[in-house]
């Protein structure tokens, strides 16, 4: 027999995003498989920065997906550029709580699902499943991914007080009210249930990582998207980092580049070496420090493109970069995952005591450098393009990379909904 269940995630196509829509999505496709049937709320198009229309072909046709209003502060509610910081709390699109409850209702009355999902990264999404399942009983799964506050070192993550409390309160009402809670690492995990000694009774507390979706690497590899590309001759041996890169201690590439700079200066750089950041989201940044170093002919600061272009780019790269700083010790990046699919050598500018080293270490792959030790990474830099050009640096099998797919993840959860809906 079918169950139903309502997934609340502002993350959704046509969102033109990789990692933050993928969890969402990755449910709407496959739970009815495994007895589930979900529906989606999720926010207006107008919300979103970037829309990729082509995105929404993924999604099943029977899906039932309701869309309420939500205005993004920064540009729908700013004047010049400006908006009070209080409209910004917990995030900028705070006012989607005010569509999503009634449109949230009316879809339990009609849909009459047995379990409300929703999901950060969005802290407002917490707000509606709150409301929604205090007004209707249900049982609510509240998804927190990664830790919404974290203390470091003496430092507290987000540095903005105001944003920092608001979101300790969402924090402190799903220890109170959520029948579950679930996270990516352990870390996230641990760190939730020492905050909040005191909740529910009977709250369950399970992790359930990221993964990759098998489907849009299946379609990739089945057909040639090199033609959105500028034709690179492939003689060029080339490094490959996907997404967002900014300034400060967790995805700042200024150590690696200053290495690159430093192995050039030695001469120990091949001739042939391109390195393309796709899609840092601070080109404006990183654009006069590349022309610093002298680098402009070797890395090249790419545009955004669609999530299938970004795969099939992963898959033809020689190797694939990552940074994560001390910062996000607690999470793994979800395109970790697609980099273990891509099965493609990584150079890993991250921690060594987070959870993304844990993992790599753990699969076996992956060169593993401080993100902020400039000699360090020159040094393992050096041998590792060696080892891109030999085809020795490790990588999975096909069958091992398979065990990080979504399709298990989507298990855990139909196997967590299942268990609060029978017990």
């Amino acid at each position: 027999m079918t169950k139903r269940v309502l997934l609340i995630a502002f993350h959704f196509p046509p969102l033109n995003s990789s990692s933050g829509l993928q969890r969402p999505l990755s449910l709407a496709r496959y739970l009815p498989a495994r007895g589930w049937q979900p529906a989606v709320l999720t926010a207006s198009v107008g919300a979103y920065e970037s829309t990729e229309p082509a995105s929404v072909a993924a999604l099943p046709a029977d899906l039932v997906i309701v869309r309420s209003m939500a205005l993004d502060a920064a540009r729908h509610l700013a004047l010049r550029g400006w908006y009070p910081g209080w409209l910004g709390i917990p995030d900028r699109w705070a006012t989607w709580l005010l569509s999503a409850v009634p449109a949230g209702l009316r879809l339990i009355r009609r849909f009459r699902p047995v379990v409300i999902w929703s999901t950060y990264p969005l802290s407002t999404t917490h707000l509606i499943g709150l409301a929604l399942h205090r007004l209707s009983g249900l049982h609510w799964v509240a998804d927190f991914r990664d830790p919404m506050v974290e203390h470091l070192n003496g430092e507290w993550f987000p540095g903005d007080a105001r944003l920092r409390r608001a979101r300790l309160r969402i924090e402190k009402l799903v220890a109170r009210h959520a029948a579950a809670v679930t996270f990516c690492t352990d870390s996230a995990r641990q760190i939730y249930l020492e905050r909040h000694r005191e909740r529910k009774e009977g709250q369950l507390a399970v992790v359930i990582a990221n993964g990759f979706d098998p489907e849009p690497f299946e379609v990739v590899e089945a057909e040639s998207l090199a033609r959105q590309f500028p034709e690179v001759p492939r003689r060029r041996l080339t490094l490959l980092h996907s997404g967002t890169l900014y300034p400060g201690p967790d995805r700042d590439p200024g150590a690696f580049l200053a290495a690159v700079r430093g192995l050039r200066s030695r001469g120990a750089l091949p001739d042939n070496l391109r390195i393309v950041l796709r899609a840092t989201g601070y080109d404006h940044t990183y654009r006069p420090l590349i022309e610093r170093l002298a680098l402009t002919d070797i890395v090249e600061l790419a545009p955004p493109v669609s999530y299938r272009v970004a795969l099939r780019e992963m898959l033809d790269a020689d190797g694939l970069l990552l940074f994560q700083g001390h910062t996000s010790n607690p999470a793994i990046p979800a395109k970790v995952y697609e980099y273990l699919r891509a099965r493609r050598p990584i150079l890993a500018l991250v921690d060594a005591a987070g959870e993304t080293a844990t993992l790599l270490r753990r699969a076996g792959v992956g060169r593993l450098l401080p993100i902020d030790d400039v000699a360090r990474i020159e040094l393992g830099l050096g041998s590792f393009l060696p080892n891109l050009r030999s085809g020795t640096e490790p990588v999975l099998t096909r069958a091992a990379a398979d065990l990080y797919s979504r399709l298990h993840r989507v298990d855990e959860f139909a196997t967590l909904f299942s268990r609060l809906h029978s017990g």
